[in-house]
């Protein structure tokens, strides 16, 4: 029998350290002949290019042609307008004249209104008709002047084409006619009333003259209008009627 047989197989230097051994490796490790493999690569669709609604493009002012290209601006109006305009201007200022004549002569004309109320009422105190008088008086001059202010304001709308100017103008005619009615009956009644009853009567007149001057057909195309344009050449609507 040998020693080896006797003491058993010996162990490697790296058994007898306590180091232990690598395990082997299973990857397959190309050799160096044969070629590597191919990466991999993701291939993602492309997205459709983005269609934009077709829509036919305005068309753009011709620069070689300006004189027909449309320009607003200032046109006279037409000679009705202007008559109307001229009427109702008028009109006020025998509107303002009225009311001013009867502020002067309120005075000695407030005893002739009482004594209309007294012919009336023969039984009521002195200080009753007065009161009545003074309330007449100063009702009918402050529909005047009422008045007088709408139509200023009326015939500042109508001069910027306003609609339906014309229906507020002749209501206004209408109740200055009612206030004239009414007026020659009561305030109108001595000589000191005649002037003012002209002067009344010029100032309807007038307004009367001025709403058929208004509805003529160059001024109902006026009002209508709003604007004015000029294309080109076109001649302005100061020569129309």
């Amino acid at each position: 029998m040998t020693s080896s047989d006797v003491t058993g197989p010996r162990d490697s230097p790296a058994k007898a350290s306590g180091a232990t051994e690598p395990a082997e490796s299973t990857d397959i490790v190309p050799s160096a002949g044969s070629p590597a493999p191919a990466p991999v690569v993701k291939v993602t669709p492309a997205r459709p290019p983005f269609a934009a609604p077709t829509r036919d493009a305005p068309l753009r002012p011709a620069l070689y042609n300006k004189e027909g290209m449309p320009v607003l601006i200032k046109m006279p109006p037409p000679a009705s307008v202007r008559l109307a305009m001229v009427c109702w201007i008028l009109s006020l200022v025998a509107g303002a004249a009225g009311a001013a004549y009867l502020f002067i002569i309120r005075i000695p004309q407030l005893p002739e209104i009482a004594d209309v109320f007294r012919e009336v009422e023969p039984d009521r105190a002195d200080e009753t008709y007065e009161l009545a008088a003074d309330i007449v008086f100063w009702t009918v001059f402050a529909v005047l002047v009422t008045v007088l202010l709408i139509q200023i304001t009326l015939l500042v709308a109508f001069s910027n084409r306003r609609p339906r100017m014309r229906w507020w103008i002749f209501g206004s005619t209408i109740l200055l006619g009612i206030v004239f009615v009414l007026s020659r009956e009561i305030i109108m009644v001595t000589e000191r009333g005649v002037p003012l009853e002209r002067i009344l009567l010029i100032q309807l007149a007038l307004l009367v003259l001025g709403i058929l001057l208004s509805i003529l057909p160059g001024a109902l195309r006026w009002t209508a209008r709003k604007h004015d344009v000029r294309r080109g050449s076109e001649l302005s609507s100061g020569g129309e009627f």
